[in-house]
């Protein structure tokens, strides 16, 4: 399509990027104010945070799938944006945590639309890859940008309006979107894609539903078994589904992407960033709430450069790759990564401690950014046209279990070293912060300084972790040598395009 109308069309793409990112952030600091006010329980507010993470990791594949088959701008704009902008109005005026679990789960569907689509669109408008890398840099530096902004927005929202306001600043983008975008992004599908499979759908949501919901529930539940059980059933179901892909002619996801081999590297890189990205980001708030005492505003604020730091990472990227080859700027940028999470090693319990931890999470951060844009790029770029859905949906995905994995991997780390090092006399930081108000003031004060001194140890550890796993997937993607192209897949087949304006 013609260049300025391609940019136009990537602004109208990105008009809700930041804000859907935003709204999922923000959650964390309206979750204690609509709990109160709708009276939601332990495990209500439990499904009101996650019910929107499981369904999107659930349906994204499908989603992804579906779009190569049934039009991806019908898929983000007719299906995804109204139902998203709908379902932010519902869950704004809940009445009861039951209403607003649904309208989250339901929002997860919509959700779950969103970014497959808009990264296979951006693929298709920009065939250039230069050009392509460019936008999807852009496009990711909106993401992070809106998730580092997400807790100050809701701070401001909470401050002067009722909880449901959290909810609704994603309706006014959808709304843009919808006026807009049917005028501008072409429209692109596969011509050869096939019937939807049904069993292939319903054994992809069961199998990562399960998985996630296992993994979750193993950092904060004290009995194993059932978590456990769910991550086997989970594993079981995958394998049956990717079984029956083998087999399918017209499969829900086409499993020879990954013949491709820095396709699976970047994939594989970007699980393992992910890991470390919410194990990190899970302790650090911690840290930063429980051990120097700041307010669950004032750490969110502090936290900001993770996210930001993110952001100017993927803006960079593309003047990185205009120097150097893309697999060469994403391992430089791995290596800053780690260097980043070394920074976290030497941190103190003191409120001293707080520059080097601010710089940490800002490096490691930073260094991330060539993986998220070029990473991204590369995923979507290397395959054709017509399987840029089903690609990005892998790309999404792997975000999501990355993300799951390290809540489970990296909390699970921390506790262990915190209760070797306390020695039994508590389970928790937070249970010793409790048990400590029951204390006279000398006991309760040295409980406390042993409880966080055992707190950042943990720190220490997921920051020596996280350094590791940075440099052995720096080395990954350094010595991944590209695949030759496939003729059979790419020559066979290709994608049709339509840009007739409005529907």
């Amino acid at each position: 399509m013609r260049s300025n109308r391609a940019w136009w069309g990537l602004v109208v793409l990105l008009l809700p990027t930041p804000l859907v990112a935003m709204d999922m952030t923000a959650l964390f600091l309206a979750l204690p104010q609509l709990s109160a006010e709708l009276g939601a329980t332990g495990v209500e507010q439990l499904w009101i945070s996650d019910g929107h993470g499981f369904m999107v990791a659930g349906l994204v594949i499908t989603m992804g799938t579906l779009g190569d088959r049934i039009g991806r701008r019908r898929l983000l704009m007719m299906i995804g944006a109204a139902a998203f902008a709908a379902l932010s109005a519902v869950a704004a005026f809940s009445a009861s945590p039951l209403m607003l679990i649904v309208a989250r789960a339901l929002l997860g569907v919509a959700g779950a639309t969103l970014m497959p689509s808009t990264l296979a669109l951006i693929t298709n408008m920009f065939p250039d890859g230069r050009q392509r890398g460019r936008a999807i840099a852009i496009c990711a530096t909106c993401q992070f940008t809106g998730g580092a902004l997400g807790p100050v927005l809701a701070g401001f929202l909470l401050q002067h309006f009722w909880w449901g306001s959290v909810f609704l600043v994603a309706v006014p983008a959808m709304a843009a979107l919808l006026l807009a975008g049917a005028a501008l992004p072409p429209e692109y599908r596969g011509d050869q894609a096939g019937r939807l499979d049904p069993a292939s759908v319903g054994l992809s949501l069961a199998a990562v539903l399960l998985m996630v919901y296992g993994i979750k529930q193993l950092t904060v539940g004290s009995v194993a078994v059932v978590p456990a059980m769910a991550v086997a059933a989970g594993a079981v179901i995958g394998f049956v589904f990717v079984r029956r892909q083998l087999r399918l002619e017209s499969p829900l996801l086409d499993l020879r992407l990954f013949r491709n081999r820095p396709f699976t590297a970047v994939i594989v890189a970007l699980v393992f960033a992910g890991v470390v990205m919410a194990g990190t980001g899970l302790l650090v708030t911690q840290y930063l709430q429980s051990v120097l005492g700041f307010s669950p505003v004032a750490s969110a604020l502090l936290f900001a450069p993770m996210g930001l730091g993110t952001a100017a990472g993927t803006m960079a990227a593309p003047a990185l790759a205009r120097h150097m080859r893309q697999p060469a700027a994403i391992a430089g940028g791995l290596v800053v990564s780690a260097l980043g999470s070394l920074l976290l090693v030497g941190v103190a319990v003191e409120a001293s401690a707080l520059p080097q931890v601010m710089i940490g999470i800002t490096v490691l951060a930073l260094g991330t950014g060539p993986l998220f844009a070029l990473g991204t790029g590369l995923v979507v770029g290397s395959v054709p046209p017509q399987r840029a859905g089903s690609a990005a949906s892998l790309s999404e995905t792997g975000n999501y279990f990355g993300g799951s994995l390290g809540f489970a991997l990296l909390g699970l780390t921390a506790t262990v070293v915190y209760r070797i090092r306390m020695d039994g006399a508590s389970d928790s930081l937070a249970g010793a912060i409790a048990t400590s108000g029951h204390l006279p003031s000398a006991e309760a004060a040295e409980l406390l300084h042993t409880a966080r001194e055992a707190f950042t140890v943990g720190v220490h550890v997921n920051g020596g972790v996280a350094a590791v796993i940075f440099a052995g997937l720096a080395v990954l993607i350094w010595t991944t040598r590209p695949t030759g192209p496939e003729p059979s897949s790419a020559s066979a087949e290709s994608a049709t395009a339509t840009a007739d304006g409005p529907k």
